[in-house]
C-alpha cells in the first residue's frame, strides 16, 4: 500500500539504524526535522520543552490520516540504541508550531499490538504503540512532544499534517455500499477471500452491501495478513476475530475484506480499497444501523481499545 504509516521490516529497520547512529540531545532531533530555531527557544515553547535536560529519541508515526476535530495518533518510539520505550503511558503536549506554547496536554497509553496467543509479533518484535487522543481546532501541521512517564527522562518530537477532512471516510459520514466477497459469492473459495492462515470464517460471511441493507451494525476490517510487510495489519484481523467473539449472540456483524486485487500486491489494490478512498492500510470501521460511520482505527488497534469502541458505538 502506498504510504504505509508504519512501512516495513526494512524500513523500521533501517529507522531502528539511524536511531542508534544518533545523538541524544534536543538539537540533533530538530535538525533531522529540517527545523532551524533561535539559539534560545521562547519560554514556555515546544522547543524550550526539548531543551530540558534527557536523551531526545526518535518518534515513528503509525498514523497519518488526520482531519481537525477528534484526532487520534499512534506512534513508537526508539531510543539511540534502537529499543523501544515501552512504558505504560507518555506525556504528550500539541502545539501549532515548534516555537508555540502547547495549547493541550493529554496522556498516551501504550496499546497491544495483535492479539493475545493468537498473534505473531510485529515486525522487529514490536508489542506495543502508543496511542494519544485529542482534538485539533484547524488543518495545519501541528508539533507534538512525547515524554514517557517514569524512569530516566527522555523525549520526543512528532509532526502531524491535519486536513480540513480525511482522506479516508469520515466519522459521521455514510458508510459506503460496497459489494465486498463473501464465502457465498466466492463459491467457498476460502483462498479468494483470505491470506489469513488459519482462514477468518467467521469474518467472511457477509458483504458491506448487505449488512447496510439489511441495517445491521458491522465492523470492517480493511487488511492482508499475508503480504502486510510491517505485520501490524495480520495482527489487526486477529483483533477484530477476538472482538467479535466477545459480542457472540449480538447481531453485530464482523467483516474482512482484503486489500489487493486476487490477493497478489504486484496486481495492486482492489476496487473496494479504491472504493473507500484508503491512503493506507490496515482499517477499521464502526458501521451503525443507521448506516453511517461511528468510529474509524488506522493502523493497528488493541483488542481493549476496539471492543471498547463496538461497546460504546454498537452494542447499546
Amino acid at each position: 500500500m502506498r504510504a504505509r504509516a508504519l512501512a516495513s521490516a526494512a524500513a523500521l529497520a533501517s529507522v531502528l539504524l539511524l536511531a542508534a547512529c544518533g545523538g541524544s540531545g534536543a538539537g540533533r532531533g530538530r535538525e533531522a526535522a529540517g527545523r532551524t530555531r533561535a539559539t534560545t527557544p521562547a519560554p514556555g515553547s515546544i522547543a524550550a520543552l526539548l531543551e530540558r535536560p534527557g536523551p531526545t529519541v526518535s518518534a515513528i508515526p503509525g498514523t497519518e490520516d488526520y482531519a481537525s476535530g477528534p484526532t487520534r495518533v499512534s506512534f513508537l518510539l526508539i531510543d539511540g540504541q534502537g529499543r523501544t520505550v515501552d512504558r505504560p503511558r507518555a506525556r504528550v503536549w500539541v502545539a501549532r508550531s515548534d516555537d508555540a506554547p502547547p495549547f493541550l496536554h493529554t496522556t498516551a497509553v501504550l496499546e497491544q499490538i495483535g492479539a493475545a496467543g493468537s498473534s505473531e509479533p510485529a515486525s522487529g518484535e514490536l508489542a506495543h504503540i502508543y496511542v494519544a487522543r485529542f482534538s485539533v481546532p484547524r488543518p495545519g501541521i501541528y508539533t507534538l512532544v512525547v515524554e514517557p512517564v517514569g524512569g530516566r527522562r527522555v523525549q520526543a518530537e512528532l509532526h502531524i499534517q491535519v486536513r480540513a477532512r480525511p482522506q479516508a471516510p469520515a466519522v459521521g459520514s455514510k458508510a459506503i455500499a460496497s459489494d465486498t466477497p463473501t464465502i457465498r459469492s466466492a463459491h467457498g473459495d476460502l483462498a479468494r477471500l483470505t491470506t489469513r492462515v488459519p482462514p477468518d470464517r467467521a469474518l467472511l460471511r457477509y458483504s458491506v452491501a448487505e449488512s447496510l441493507a439489511a441495517h445491521a451494525p458491522f465492523v470492517l476490517v480493511f487488511a492482508t495478513p499475508k503480504f502486510c510487510t510491517s505485520r501490524t495489519c495480520g495482527p489487526v484481523v486477529d483483533v477484530v476475530d477476538a472482538v467479535r467473539r466477545r459480542f457472540a449472540g449480538t447481531a453485530i456483524r464482523f467483516i474482512h475484506v482484503e486489500i489487493y486485487k486476487r490477493n497478489n500486491p504486484a496486481l495492486g489494490e482492489n476496487r473496494w480499497v479504491k472504493q473507500w478512498h484508503l491512503p493506507t492500510e490496515p482499517w477499521i470501521f464502526l458501521v451503525g444501523r443507521d448506516g453511517r460511520i461511528k468510529a474509524r482505527f488506522e493502523g493497528s488497534v488493541s483488542v481493549g481499545e476496539l471492543a471498547e469502541a463496538v461497546r460504546r458505538s454498537l452494542a447499546g
